[in-house]
């Protein structure tokens, strides 16, 4: 699978609607994803979410702070308290706590990383449809849950699917 990453000839920063949160990225993001999963459906009040990955450690808000959300049992959302921009998902569990998820229209220069594969296809709307070649890809049934407090195994065999970022 190819991988892509955003140039970091120039800083990479964005935030929120209202200005009030403010981010910068001190390294490229990568693996630019639309997700249609229910969850970020609801988060984001839309039918898909587009979004990046990005190391935690090279993440950082420059100025206020988003208002955290604990959207499952293995994620918490940051959203601005003041207008509601949908900024970031933050994995709770620790195998994925080396990173974050950046949601791409929130860049400041969104047109630099367009997505390259589709996930949780088995939630997308009917009457939505991207019409491009990306590779797509459905969830587990119950992903959230297995993540949650499955049995071992089937929480090794998940996390063995989409491995640490």
């Amino acid at each position: 699978m190819k991988v892509s990453t955003m140039s970091q000839s120039e800083p990479i920063t964005g935030g929120c609607l209202c200005g009030v949160v403010r981010y910068e990225a001190s390294e490229p993001l990568f693996d630019p994803h639309y997700c249609h999963c229910r969850t970020c459906q609801k988060a984001s009040g839309a039918p898909v979410v587009a979004a990046a990955f990005l190391s935690r450690d090279a993440f950082r808000f420059t100025h206020g702070e988003p208002k955290l959300y604990r959207s499952s049992p293995i994620v918490e959302r940051g959203f601005c308290a003041d207008c509601g921009t949908y900024l970031m998902y933050r994995p709770l569990m620790r195998e994925w706590s080396d990173w974050i998820i950046i949601t791409i229209a929130s860049l400041d220069r969104p047109e630099s990383l367009a997505p390259e594969r589709h996930f949780g296809i088995e939630s997308q709307i009917a009457w939505f449809n991207t019409h491009d070649d990306l590779p797509r890809e459905r969830y587990e049934d119950d992903f959230i849950e297995i993540l949650a407090d499955a049995n071992r195994e089937e929480r090794e065999a998940v996390l063995g699917r989409y491995g640490s970022r």
